[in-house]
């Protein structure tokens, strides 16, 4: 087992690689779905969009474990081991003959990535904190940002060559290298003292602590709801792209636009965050979003949504994660540091699967326009608004805001 520690660039980008796992396991299947939907459920199409949501679901309950197994047994073991189902999951899907057997390959590859997802974030908390830690998060997020950025590049260009099964073996692939950079090279950082005892009570303890605690609750629920109008907008937009303005084979390239434009948020929030603080960064992104969703949701019921302004939209909902994402988590994680892996797992866990059930509706009810796609993004955006002015300011009195009633204003 390696002991010394990483130099910080490659950190930076091993830990960018092991949350990309996650990004490229979604974007690269994008341009294949109408195919895969030909192919597997010819007489409801809309039911392969499954393939995204329930990768999202199995890599919610996932977490709801990975935390506390990376508290008890190491950060390494849990992304190690986590890598391995991906692994299978992958090997699984690449087999599968029909939709129900894709689609539990498919839960299999979300539960396993839970590993990597959880205990990456504590590997991160357990040498960095505040300020600090959202830097070296929103660093790392920028590398993470190029993985979507040619995933779907990369999915048509397998697809088109090889059938989209050939995909699940890319994904193998990725994995293994992942995981042996990982083995290699990246030491254990929870050191004895800080390990705790897996059980029941510890868990449940923990989760008491947190629940008392309101800058977590609100955190948690604020990443719910960003989380949901982001898996929304991942289902449905390439077939909007296709059936609305009719853009199937040019999907790819706008798609990498899109991610390369949302990239530049996270390099904003590197610079910007130490200065303003994660509060202010959060709230300022919220109000920026809910103005241009309030438009865009007008013009949707009122008017046809010309093709420029859905795509300055939709870069804008992804730009928006970037001043999001990292503080939310880091947010949460702050007054935490003492259980930071049963904290990532359980605000990982409950926002992952309660956001993939808001996205459920959203794309099942797509009518080859952005209608639904619009009320979604606008009705989670201002909630979060709403639960944003609620938690307040950080005050000087209560600097880890651990009581979870309303603060008093003055």
């Amino acid at each position: 087992m390696p002991t010394k520690r990483l130099p910080q660039w490659e950190f930076v980008c091993l830990i960018a690689m092991l949350f990309a796992m996650i990004a490229f396991s979604i974007d690269a299947m994008l341009p294949g779905l109408p195919t895969m939907g030909q192919d597997l459920t010819p007489e409801a199409p809309n039911r392969i969009m499954f393939v995204v949501i329930i990768f999202v679901i199995g890599m919610g309950i996932g977490t709801f474990l990975t935390g506390a197994l990376s508290d008890a047994f190491g950060r390494r073991p849990v992304i190690l081991g986590g890598i391995g189902i991906y692994f299978a999951g992958s090997i699984i899907a690449y087999f599968s003959a029909s939709l129900e057997v894709l689609l539990l390959a498919r839960l299999l590859q979300g539960f396993g990535v839970a590993g990597p997802r959880v205990a990456t974030l504590a590997l991160v908390r357990d040498q960095f904190e505040g300020p600090q830690m959202a830097k070296i998060m929103s660093i790392a997020m920028t590398v993470f940002m190029l993985v979507p950025a040619v995933a779907p590049l990369v999915g048509q260009f397998v697809i088109e060559g090889l059938g989209w099964r050939s995909l699940f073996a890319v994904f193998a692939l990725f994995a293994l290298t992942v995981g042996t950079w990982m083995a290699l090279r990246q030491p254990e950082t929870l050191t004895p003292e800080n390990t705790r005892k897996l059980g029941f009570g510890t868990y449940f303890s923990a989760i008491k602590e947190m629940m008392s605690n309101r800058i977590v609750v609100i955190s948690m629920a604020v990443q719910t709801l960003v989380m949901g109008f982001l898996f929304s907008c991942i289902s449905s937009v390439q077939p909007i792209f296709e059936m609305t303005y009719d853009k199937a084979e040019s999907f790819p390239r706008w798609f990498f636009l899109i991610a390369l434009i949302s990239s530049t948020s996270n390099v904003l929030n590197a610079k910007f965050v130490v200065h303003l603080g994660m509060r202010k960064m959060i709230m300022r992104a919220l109000l920026a979003q809910l103005a241009f969703t309030s438009v865009v949701l007008f013009i949707v019921f009122t008017a046809t949504l010309p093709f420029w302004l859905y795509f300055l939209w939709t870069a804008s909902c992804f730009l928006i994660l970037g001043f999001l994402m990292g503080n939310l988590t880091t947010l949460a994680l702050e007054p935490m540091g003492h259980i930071a892996g049963i904290t990532s797992s359980i605000v990982a866990g409950v926002s992952t699967v309660a956001a993939g059930f808001i996205g459920i509706p959203a794309t099942q009810m797509f009518d080859g326009t952005p209608r639904a796609l619009a009320v979604t993004v606008f009705c989670c955006v201002i909630t979060s608004v709403a639960l944003m002015i609620y938690l307040g300011p950080r005050p000087v009195d209560d600097p880890l805001g651990t009581q979870l009633k309303p603060r008093k204003q003055a």
